[in-house]
């Protein structure tokens, strides 16, 4: 099984991406917010981008390394064993869907085989204009995977896709990926297409690692406020009590992360310590009524008493302290 190494360090414009990731027959999904450094790794790995310092290689190809004083070694982009599937797709609009796949030059017997595979060889003689979102996104995936790479990298696969078709075409990309067993690359801002479509997130903001584990890990023990506010949750002040176990307290000394599945919004005052504030808003996500209740959130069977301006007190089932 070929491994992805990547250890790199560009100067961008802003702020320096130092980035070290070791990729096995998995998929790691680059979450964070825009302009942090995500898609410049991918084309980093794809040879688009010069790092500054580093290394990246493949099983036992160097295609990058470049040190103070040393030769560098820079592979071109079409000598990386590489599929990139870059935002908005960029399909040849002049060209049939066949012919778009075809173009990496494989043969016509591969092509049909990804046109198959991924329930698109009945859209084999039509144009990208005439396809959906979702459709275009299949042919992208199959015009990378017919270069048989050795690593796939995907720049927010969904984002061109509204919310009802999103929801679907990630449920069979996640159902693709798990098929293909090599190294994958995938940037997202979103954790929820992390969530469901790597085995491992890593949170990168202004070019740096924060946190690095599988999605539920990262919900479970957050590093910080920012993994926090990413995954959907809300930081709270807590105790922890000399039997180990932390509690929510209005006068904490710690720091901790509640989320709105394991908060009930109750009407009226809590108990002393309790989480409680003033409805900000009531929303229904996922088929869940979601409640905003000054600076956390928590969820409700119902709205009645959960007016906005009403006072409400949140009874919570389980918290996680930042950093475990």
């Amino acid at each position: 099984m070929a491994v992805l190494d990547l250890d790199i360090t560009s100067e961008l414009r802003s702020f320096r991406l130092a980035l070290r990731l070791a990729v096995g027959d998995e998929v790691v999904a680059l979450v964070g917010p825009s302009g942090a450094g995500k898609t410049t790794v991918l084309r980093a790995v794809a040879g688009l981008h010069r790092s500054d310092r580093g290394r990246i290689a493949c099983g036992g190809d160097v295609w990058f390394d470049r040190g103070e004083g040393e030769r560098t070694v820079d592979l071109a982009p079409e000598r990386r064993s590489v599929g990139y599937v870059p935002q908005h797709h960029a399909l040849f609009p002049h060209l049939t869907v066949r012919e778009n796949v075809a173009f990496s030059g494989a043969e016509d017997a591969t092509v049909d085989s990804l046109l198959t595979r991924l329930g698109i060889i009945g859209l084999a003689a039509e144009r990208p204009a005439r396809l959906s979102g979702g459709e275009r996104q299949r042919v992208a995936l199959a015009r990378a995977l017919a270069r048989a790479p050795e690593v796939l990298l995907l720049d927010e696969p969904l984002a061109a896709l509204d919310a009802h078709t999103r929801r679907i075409v990630r449920d069979e990309l996640a159902s693709e990926l798990r098929g293909f067993g090599i190294p994958t690359l995938l940037v997202t801002h979103d954790f929820a297409d992390a969530s469901a479509l790597a085995d491992r997130v890593a949170v990168i903001v202004d070019g740096t690692l924060r946190q690095m584990a599988p999605p539920a890990e990262l919900l479970a023990a957050p590093a910080d406020r920012f993994v926090v506010a990413l995954t959907g949750g809300s930081v709270v002040r807590g105790s922890r009590q000399v039997d180990g176990r932390v509690y929510v307290a209005a006068g904490g000394e710690i720091d901790v992360a509640v989320y709105p599945w394991d908060v009930e919004v109750r009407p009226g005052t809590g108990p002393p310590g309790a989480l409680s504030g003033t409805v900000a808003a009531t929303t229904v996500e996922a088929g869940r009524l979601r409640v905003r209740v000054d600076g956390w959130i928590g969820e409700a069977e119902s709205a009645a008493g959960l007016e906005p301006g009403a006072v409400a007190h949140g009874v919570v089932r389980r918290l996680h302290p930042l950093g475990g």
